[in-house]
């Protein structure tokens, strides 16, 4: 007889599973190849495979699971829209789910920050935000170029793929990538490079370079390993591009939604972007939903210039309005900023025990740089069979990052802390 699962789904018994994927899903997969178990439910901070075992999930989806899984609230709030048969997909008609989103982003978000942007609703992921960010820069500006950064992880279709620094990601494409003037990010040649001035030369009368559309950029650059830009080099950046007649963009899909202390990962640099592009977490509960927020002045898109079936997510928006709720508590940015300490401290000692690796980070989202791939590699393995979900980042994948929910209990958190110290020390010790 066959399984049924907690989630309602049947699963032959005896079913090789990672075979019967391989014949029917395509190779593209990769987190699969890491985390070979079947998961069928999850709660809170924790995912459970079908034999009941269980893994706290410093993944997180990549971080779009910033509230954990499957939170009472935002749950509820999702099935009683469901019962009450509203509306799902609306492209950009106008519906109640949607007002009531809008109105709780800029009263519990934007007013209280002093921010003043229109909200686009784009297709339901990231990288559609970051690419009508920068169709809407070169709209206004009508100039060609932007400057993106080293180690910059934009996304992977075309437009946000040219910003995109990594070269595996920008080997798939199949075409040329252009238009986009690559920079280095603070601390990409060392502590004692300026490259802000050298980034300024550039447009100097000896430098070649034209004019930006726009600057894009990640104050904490999650995929590139971990790179925390300083409050003084963003400010000099948001300078430069105001003397330049150029944009700034934040891609904030990662590392905004309270990921680093603040929901806006800029709010410590007292800077104010033109274009600000989120995803993943805005979404409340995994939902997709993608936003690019827009300085009023600068909102100059015809009707339909930027679409996409999806952008009107109903659900998304009845998860994302519930989600808010956490930032009217004026203590939750501090809870974030405890458990970040919290984690830096248990990173901390494993440097010290340990010279070859350091720390990375701020908030809740931490890194912990090992001494090669082949520990990366070996150290992740070593968390999974003992209960614990990470992955790596960086150009060498040797940064293990960790982007627990922001409403993880101390308790639970140190628990996977340890079972990362564990598996680190496994690791170096096997080579």
């Amino acid at each position: 007889m066959d399984a049924t699962d907690r989630t309602g789904f049947i699963v032959p018994r005896g079913c090789d599973v990672a075979a019967e994927f391989e014949q029917l899903e395509s190779v593209v997969r990769s987190y699969s190849r890491v985390y070979d178990r079947l998961f069928d439910r999850a709660h809170g901070a924790c995912v459970f495979d079908e034999e009941g075992h269980r893994y706290i999930d410093f993944l997180c989806g990549a971080g779009a699971l910033g509230y954990g899984h499957n939170e009472p609230r935002i749950k509820a709030a999702v099935i009683a829209y469901l019962q009450a048969d509203g509306i799902i997909s609306s492209l950009d008609l106008h519906t109640g789910a949607k007002l009531s989103f809008l109105r709780k982003f800029h009263d519990v978000i934007l007013q209280p920050r002093g921010l003043d942007y229109r909200v686009q609703c784009c297709g339901p992921t990231g990288t559609d935000a970051v690419e009508a960010a920068l169709k809407l820069a070169r709209k206004v500006t009508g100039r060609h170029a932007v400057v993106a950064f080293t180690n910059a992880y934009h996304g992977v279709s075309l437009g946000s793929l040219a910003a995109t620094a990594s070269q595996h990601e920008r080997s798939a494409a199949g075409v040329p990538l252009q238009f986009v003037l690559r920079a280095p990010f603070e601390g990409f040649f060392g502590n004692q490079i300026d490259t802000m001035a050298a980034l300024a030369a550039m447009f100097g009368p000896g430098g070649g370079w034209p004019k930006p559309a726009a600057f894009i950029v990640e104050t904490i650059q999650a995929e590139g390993g971990i790179n925390v830009a300083s409050r003084e080099w963003l400010r000099r950046l948001s300078e430069l591009a105001v003397e330049l007649g150029a944009l700034l963009i934040v891609d904030d899909i990662q590392v905004g939604c309270g990921r680093s202390g603040p929901f806006f990962s800029f709010e410590r640099a007292d800077i104010k972007p033109d274009i600000v592009c989120l995803s993943k977490s805005i979404g409340g509960m995994g939902m997709p939903m993608a936003l690019t927020l827009i300085r009023p002045s600068i909102d100059v898109w015809g009707p339909g210039d930027h679409v996409g079936t999806f952008r009107g997510n109903n659900l998304a928006f009845i998860a994302a309005a519930a989600a808010l709720d956490y930032w009217e508590d004026l203590e939750f940015t501090d809870c974030i900023n405890q458990r970040g300490q919290q984690m830096l401290a248990s990173l901390a000692r494993i440097a010290a025990r340990h010279p070859s690796t350091e720390t990375r980070g701020l908030g809740m989202i931490q890194g912990l740089v090992l001494p090669s791939l082949t520990v990366a590699r070996a150290t992740i393995a070593n968390a999974f069979r003992r209960g614990l979900i990470v992955e790596s980042s960086g150009a060498q994948k040797n940064v293990i990052k960790l982007l627990p929910p922001l409403t993880i209990g101390p308790d639970e958190l140190q628990e996977g802390l340890d079972i990362l110290a564990e598996a680190v020390e496994a690791a170096i010790a096997d080579g």
